[in-house]
């Protein structure tokens, strides 16, 4: 009698949580740990925007001061998570064009950028560089309520090679400057790690080869030294922050994972052997694998150089057979998109892509939920409905497991128990490969 009594009790806590702003109903939604989905719920969402409890709303009762979010017919998804953007870049602005702009015209763009992505249901994102502390300045505004947008985890500056992708080699040496995101030498690297934490990085990034959009160097070519990197994440690791190299080349992506960096962004040229390593290591990689149409499509059309198209010829079609391969192999795999590169909003169009070349539709989401906030250390705050996380999901019609192009056109987003006002989505055709 009283094992009974007990479980009643819980029961009734389970069905009733305190304390609760809102509640969100839906048809369903996916549990992605188990891949399975949970019919009829009722989702409370407290004052902070944390869970705090999950019920049937069939059966469950809410008072009159609790708001109710009604979305009938659909199923919610947690709130997507994209580990690889640039908020304070425009894929319509490439090459020596961004120079006709004054420095804090890409802040302000950055603004715009952060309503697009959060209406398009990216609730978190990890922006992996930025001049002038623009995305730290993007996160504040965003938490103090000034501006709408999603929870930033930011880089700031990319620390990089003299010369690298990471440093300007778009200008003559007469108007050479040290950027600040450029080191040489280990002890270098750890001062500018402590520089960044100290204003507000709460991920670093590094540039370990070359890249496609960088002037002058080879795409592959390694540019960080493994006694740099391995300083780099050392001095990361030890004031509790993640570490993202940007590499293509294999010999560079071989040295960020024996250096101890967390995630690998592009890993275009990775190997058999390196691949190998990286499941060994657990390593992620972030591969974004939609972008090579839209860049490809555009061309130079929007002031980029010819010689940054004929390298993303070099590595695209390379760089999704890279994405097979470790997939195939087990590497845990991240959703980053470079957004920046292609226009922000249009996030999840690689979920298809990522289908395409060897994922299932529940690996993808996981790749931009739960397997995410793993990689964030955040499984505690995002990646899942679940008590205790962010009240962070997103709505479409449909089945996402039958059909993840669904997430393309997300029909509701919810941040923290709010229901997010969308704008009206861009009409705008994206050119076809």
């Amino acid at each position: 009698m009283r094992q009974f009594i007990f479980a009643a009790a819980i029961a009734v806590l389970a069905a009733a949580p305190v304390r609760s702003a809102s509640v969100i109903t839906a048809d369903r939604y996916l549990d992605v740990a188990t891949g399975n989905y949970v019919e009829h719920p009722a989702i409370f969402v407290g004052d902070d925007g944390r869970i705090t409890g999950i019920a049937d709303a069939r059966t469950v009762k809410w008072g009159s001061t609790v708001k109710h979010i009604d979305l009938s017919g659909e199923t919610l998804v947690p709130g997507l998570i994209d580990m690889h953007v640039h908020l304070t870049s425009l894929a319509e602005i490439g090459g020596y064009r961004g120079l006709q702009y004054t420095d804090s015209f890409w802040t302000a763009i950055g603004v715009a950028n952060a309503k697009k992505t959060l209406d398009a249901g990216f609730t978190t994102v990890r922006n992996v560089g930025s001049a002038n502390f623009e995305d730290v300045a993007l996160r504040q505004a965003i938490d103090g309520k000034w501006i709408e947008g999603p929870r930033i985890i930011a880089a700031a500056y990319a620390i990089g090679a003299t010369g690298g992708h990471c440093d300007d080699n778009s200008l003559p040496p007469s108007l050479d400057r040290k950027q600040m995101s450029v080191v040489n030498g280990a002890e270098d690297a750890r001062a500018k790690v402590r520089w960044l934490h100290k204003y507000g990085a709460k991920v670093i990034k590094i540039c370990a080869t070359g890249g496609v959009f960088s002037l002058g160097d080879s795409v592959g070519g390694q540019q960080l030294s493994l006694e740099e990197m391995k300083a780099i994440a050392d001095e990361a690791h030890m004031l509790h922050l993640k570490v993202a190299a940007h590499a293509h080349g294999d010999e560079g992506i071989h040295d960020a994972i024996l250096a101890g960096i967390d995630t690998i962004e592009h890993a275009s040229l990775a190997s058999d052997a390196t691949i190998k390593l990286a499941v060994q290591h657990r390593t992620w990689f972030d591969m974004d694998i939609y972008n090579d149409d839209y860049i490809l499509a555009t061309g130079t059309a929007n002031g980029t150089e010819q010689q940054s198209i004929d390298k993303e010829k070099m590595i695209g079609l390379k760089q999704r057979q890279t994405f097979q391969r470790a997939v195939r192999a087990g590497v845990p795999m991240l959703f980053g998109t470079d957004a920046g590169v292609y226009p922000h909003g249009q996030n999840a169009r690689q979920f298809a892509k990522m289908v395409e070349w060897g994922m299932t539709p529940l690996q993808a989401i996981r790749a931009a939920t739960s397997s995410a906030a793993e990689a964030l250390a955040q499984t505690g705050d995002a990646g899942t409905i679940a008590v205790g996380r962010f009240g962070d999901m997103v709505a479409v019609k449909g089945d996402p497991l039958q059909d993840v192009r669904l997430l393309e056109h997300v029909d509701a987003v919810v941040k923290g128990g709010a229901q997010i006002e969308r704008a009206a989505p861009s009409t705008a055709a994206i050119p076809a490969r």
